[in-house]
This record gives C-alpha cells, structure tokens and sequence, in this order.
C-alpha cells in the first residue's frame, strides 16, 4: 500500500479523536505539498463562532513615509518547534512563542532598493548528522530582494557562520541587471533532501533581453553550488528547444516567482513556471517554447528534468503558473495514485501522477481563437483544457455581459467595451486593446487552494474582472521609461527591445465598479474526482471599496489563501474588505467572520499545543488592493 495513502487512511480512520495530538501540527513535508490542510478539529462548526483573540503581535514593519512602491503583506508563516515563525514585507524573519505570540528573536537581512515589499514565507531544513546541540542544526531559509540565499539558526535567529559567508550566498543573475531588484527572491525556497532550489521573480516587460529566470541549487549545510535549471532552453541537444524557432538567443524569464513543491520520496522538486520575454507578444519567438507556462519536475539532487507538461502554449496572455502545485492522494480507479493539482490563473484544474507528469484528467487540445492577432504574431492553434474538470472562474467577457448599479452604469460599460477586440478565453492581446477574462492577473493567483482529502474538495478564492491588454507599436512609444502608472489598475510598460509596448488596465463603469456582473472574488468548492462545483460564494463585502457605504457581498477581490481543517471549516481573509472569515465547508455557508486590522493577503495556519488549537492570520494588507497597511500578526483560539 503506497505510504501517502496509509497516512491518508489513517487519518480518515482516526478523525477528530487523534486530532489535538501534537503530530497533527504542520510538518515540512505538509507545507511543501501546498495542501493547506489541518487535521485538526478542536475548532469546529459548532463553536467557531466562540473564537476570541489569543495574542497579537506586530512586526514593527510598515512603509516608509515616502514608500511608493508595492507593499504586501503575504506570508505564509511556519511552525518550527514550537516557535512561529513570520516574514514581513521587509523580509525581517521573526520568530514568536507560538503560546503566547511574545517574541523569541528577529533577524534582519538589511533593506533593498527594490520597488516590491513582500514575503511569502520561508524554507526549513535541519542537518540530522549535526549533534543536538550544534548551531545551525535546523535552520531557516530566506530569499532576499538583493537576490541573495541566507541561512539563520532556528533556535537563536543568528546567521549560520557555515553557510557560504558569514551565512550568505549571492545569487548570480544570468546578465547583469538593468536596475537593482531586476532578479529577487520573492517566494519560500524549496528544500529536497539537502539541497536548497532558489526560484525568481524578474520585473516583467521591462525589456525583452531579460535576465534568465532560471532555478539555482545550493547545498542547505554549507551553500556550495550544486546545479541550475533555465526554462529557457539552451542546450542545442534538449528536446525543448524543437519547440522554439528561430532559438533562444536573446530571451529570457520563464521564471518561478512562486512556490514550488517538494516530494521528498520521489526525491522531485515541482517548479510552476511562467512566461517567457515578453509577455504580450510572441512573434520573435515562434513555437510553443518549453519549458515556459509548465509544471517541470527536476529531480532534486542533479536537476534533470523528471518530466513537464506545458499548460499553456506560446504564452502571450500572461497567464503563468501562479501557485505552488498541491500534492494529494488521487483517486484511480479504487486507488490512490499520488497525484499532482495545478491551479492556473485561467481558472483551469489540471491533475497529473506527480511520478510520471501523466495527466490522470485527460488533457484535450481545443481550438482557441486566432483573430485580432497583431502583425508578425503566430499563435498556438490550441490549447489544453482538463476534459470534464470545470473551470472555476468565467472563461469569456463580451460587451452583451456589461453590468452596472443603474442602467446608466450599465450602458456606459456598454460603451465602454464595444472598441475592444473580445471572445472566449485565448483571445488574444490587440492593438485596439482586447478585453481578457480572465485578467492578467487571474482568476486564481499566489495563494492557490485549500485541500480536503478525505472528500478530495479543493476550495479556490478567485478575483473575477475583466483585464484589458492593449499592444502599442513602438513607432507611437512616447514618454515611457520602464513604467509608468497612470491610474487605479492601468500601467503601461516600455517593454525594449521588443515591437509593442503594453497598456495594462482593468475594464470599470465611471463610478469605479468593475463592468461585468458581481461576484467580483468568490470562494469555489470543486470536487475534484466527481469533477463538479459543489458550492460557490461571493467572496467579501464591498463595504470599504464603495464611495458611500454599502455592506452588501459582492466580492471584494484581494490575495491570500484558504486554510481548509478537519473540523469541517474553511479560514480565509484574502478580501479587501479586511475581515477573517469561516465557512462550512459542506455547503459554504459563512459560519464567523470578525473585523482584521487590514485585509489578511496572507496565508492562515492552524496548530495545537497544550491541547488548545490556534488559528494564525497575518493581516497587513497589499496596496494594489487599495487596503489598508498594517504590521499585525492575530491568533485565535477558543476560550478555556
């Protein structure tokens, strides 16, 4: 019997009887596979609503007066021996008594010039040969905005003399960069065995001769390094590079921004990549350019390609991979086959045997459209779909589905629309602008889903407005040095080197509401096996979003994740409305919901000690969300 479904079994066979056992707290191997599941059920649908506030804690880190950059607060925090450990927009690592949320120690790895502030979370690794007492036996692994690899002591917070110098290791960039935080760190490293794979995030669009967005490896005791994966192809003998005419000379990214996951049993390391340069237009680089827009598995100890499937061919959308892939046990056929779940911005499910990358839903290629394309552009003809898994955001916008408060809203949306090139998902970008639904911007983004496996439900927060990406040849490029924002959602970048530059903006009435019909954000159970939505809900309330006030559910699109637990709830703030929220996960209706700081972008956890189960919710806010900044980190529990 595969030991992932032992595990699985033994879970389902125990319930909530074993669950404020100390072993049901998160463990490395659970917050690699991206499951966001606790086993814990002391906090239930009988007295969620009971939960009152354990601690509070604040960081200290908010933005500087004269900050105008992005600033989020987007942790995914971790629980190491009992300490919680927390990673601010800055990138200070924090370490809190997880009992009392008093802190225990705090490092900081020196501020960077980089326009981006935030954190998704750290990695863990501890040296089982070390002796117990030996410094840096178990050690946090951070990711800066310098794109720089550290290593600090679990136990003192201080940076591990072992680890390259004096704790560091400089990551090098394929090219010299074009301005300080081109290249960074931005997501929790992935750990495999006793190696550390180091993703990227390189600024999008600012020239088409970018940096490569390969992954770097490095030894996790001593910081040697070990190898390196470009999704770029460059090897003239890869298989890949039959997919790039014309060669990859010149382009680069393809990058991981986000998490990857980890199987340490198979011993394979899951990178969810993205676009290749650039985003909007490929004419310079027909074909379907692997291994860009694909889950790739390496193998963790050489950095072989394992397998890979493309999700999307010949990316001109912008639609990466935006999540960590989520791990799970897999129904077959009356077994469980160890499986691996993709979310994409587009709203589409894929499910692959995370051994061997065979779909076990079967991928179909469907015609997508070809008009509107620009001079130059050859598109892909096709695109996968995950046959009968339904999507779990719309897959298409047209000015007949133009919304409005009053018919005066509604027919300026109307208006509004009918300039713009639009169709069915893959349309694609235009000169005279095409309207994108899904946004750019997803759909489902950074925080992905929450897992149930006992009844195989994955629970997806989307934001659901349409984009409109607009292509500008070169000849009428006035004005714009790298990019220049020019009001709420609408950006445009320089883009050099390449034939277009693009205009980014959201589709909204005149009174700022978006023009397609609410809900804006919702909350999607998807049953994975009996591929069916289960429920669906709007997601937050437009209560801080509207110019007067208005408490009605709507959606209030925002980022974070779900945190689905054994007792039958779903915890997720994500919403601009700033508020924490719990849901049943049966049937989705809204069990609690209490007031946060700022709006909790973040990813929740749960864990137990001294037989009381905690619920932790970072809550700081993001910006391009228009919500309010904060530096707090609340937990809940129930009362004794």
């Amino acid at each position: 019997m595969n030991s992932r479904f032992r595990r699985s079994l033994l879970l389902l066979l125990t319930g909530p009887c074993m669950a404020a056992a100390a072993h049901a707290n998160p463990t490395p191997e659970t917050h690699q596979a991206g499951v966001k599941y606790s086993p814990l059920a002391l906090i239930n649908r009988d007295n969620v609503d009971q939960l009152e506030v354990a601690w509070q804690f604040n960081t200290g880190d908010l933005p500087d007066p004269d900050y105008a950059g992005l600033f989020a607060f987007e942790d995914h925090p971790r629980l190491v021996d009992d300490k919680l450990i927390v990673c601010t927009p800055k990138r200070k690592v924090i370490a809190l008594d997880a009992r009392t949320g008093k802190k225990v120690w705090e490092f900081a790895p020196g501020n960077s010039p980089s326009t981006t502030k935030k954190c998704r979370g750290v990695g863990y690794w501890e040296d089982a040969s070390a002796p117990a007492e030996q410094e840096c036996r178990s050690r946090i692994l951070l990711g800066t905005y310098d794109y720089r690899l550290l290593a600090i002591d679990a136990r003192s917070g201080k940076a591990c003399s072992n680890f390259g110098e004096a704790g560091a290791v400089k990551i090098p960039t394929s090219i010299p960069e074009m301005f300080a935080g081109e290249v960074s760190a931005s997501s929790d490293v992935a750990v495999v065995g006793d190696t550390v794979v180091v993703g990227s995030a390189v600024s999008d669009n600012q020239r088409v001769n970018a940096p490569s967005g390969r992954v770097m490896a490095y030894h996790a005791r001593s910081g040697e390094y070990l190898w390196q994966f470009d999704p770029v192809p460059r090897d003239p003998n890869d298989p890949a590079m039959a997919s790039w005419a014309g060669g990859t000379d010149g382009f680069g990214q393809g990058n991981v921004w986000s998490s990857m996951a980890v199987d340490e049993e198979l011993g394979l390391v899951y990178l969810p990549t993205t676009s290749t340069s650039d985003d909007f237009y490929g004419g310079n680089r027909v074909g379907d350019n692997h291994y860009s827009t694909s889950v790739v598995a390496l193998n963790g100890k050489t950095g072989a390609v394992a397998w890979h499937q493309q999700l999307v061919h010949h990316n001109v959308f912008d639609y990466d991979l935006p999540t960590r892939p989520i791990l799970v046990d897999y129904p077959v056929d009356g077994e469980a086959v160890p499986a691996l779940v993709q979310i994409t911005k587009m709203g589409l499910v894929f499910v692959f045997d995370r051994a061997t990358g065979e779909p076990l839903v079967p991928l179909v290629e469907r015609p997508v459209p070809q008009d509107y394309a620009v001079p130059g552009e050859v598109l892909s003809p096709t695109q996968p779909f995950p046959e009968g898994m339904p999507a779990v955001t719309p897959q298409h916008f047209s000015p007949e589905e133009a919304w409005g408060f009053t018919p005066f809203d509604r027919a300026s949306c109307r208006r509004k629309t009918e300039p713009y090139s639009y169709g069915p998902i893959y349309t694609p970008p235009s000169l005279q602008g095409t309207l994108q639904m899904p946004g750019a911007g997803g759909g489902p983004n950074w925080g992905g889903g929450g897992w149930d496996p006992v009844n195989h439900i994955l629970v997806i927060p989307t934001n659901r407005i349409p984009g409109i990406i607009s292509l500008i040849p070169r000849e009428q490029v006035r004005g714009i040095e790298g990019m220049r924002i020019k009001g709420r959602g609408n950006i445009v970048f320089e883009n050099r080197g390449s034939a277009y530059a693009y205009e980014i903006d959201n589709l909204l009435s005149p009174l700022g509401a978006p023009c397609s019909a609410p809900p804006w954000a919702a909350l999607t159970a998807l049953d994975l096996v009996e591929k069916r939505i289960l429920w669906e809900v709007p997601l937050g309330s437009i209560r801080d979003l509207a110019p007067i006030p208005m408490d009605w559910d709507l959606g209030a699109p925002g980022a974070g994740s779900p945190l689905v637990t054994a007792g039958g709830l779903v915890f997720i703030g994500y919403t601009a409305d700033s508020a924490l929220r719990a849901f049943d996960l049966a049937s989705g209706e809204e069990l609690w919901e209490t007031a946060l700081p700022a709006s909790g972008t973040a990813v929740p956890i749960s864990y137990e000690i001294d037989g009381e189960q905690y619920l932790v919710m970072p809550a700081g806010g993001h910006n391009l969300y228009s919500t309010s900044i904060s530096d707090t980190v609340i937990a809940y529990k129930l009362p004794r």
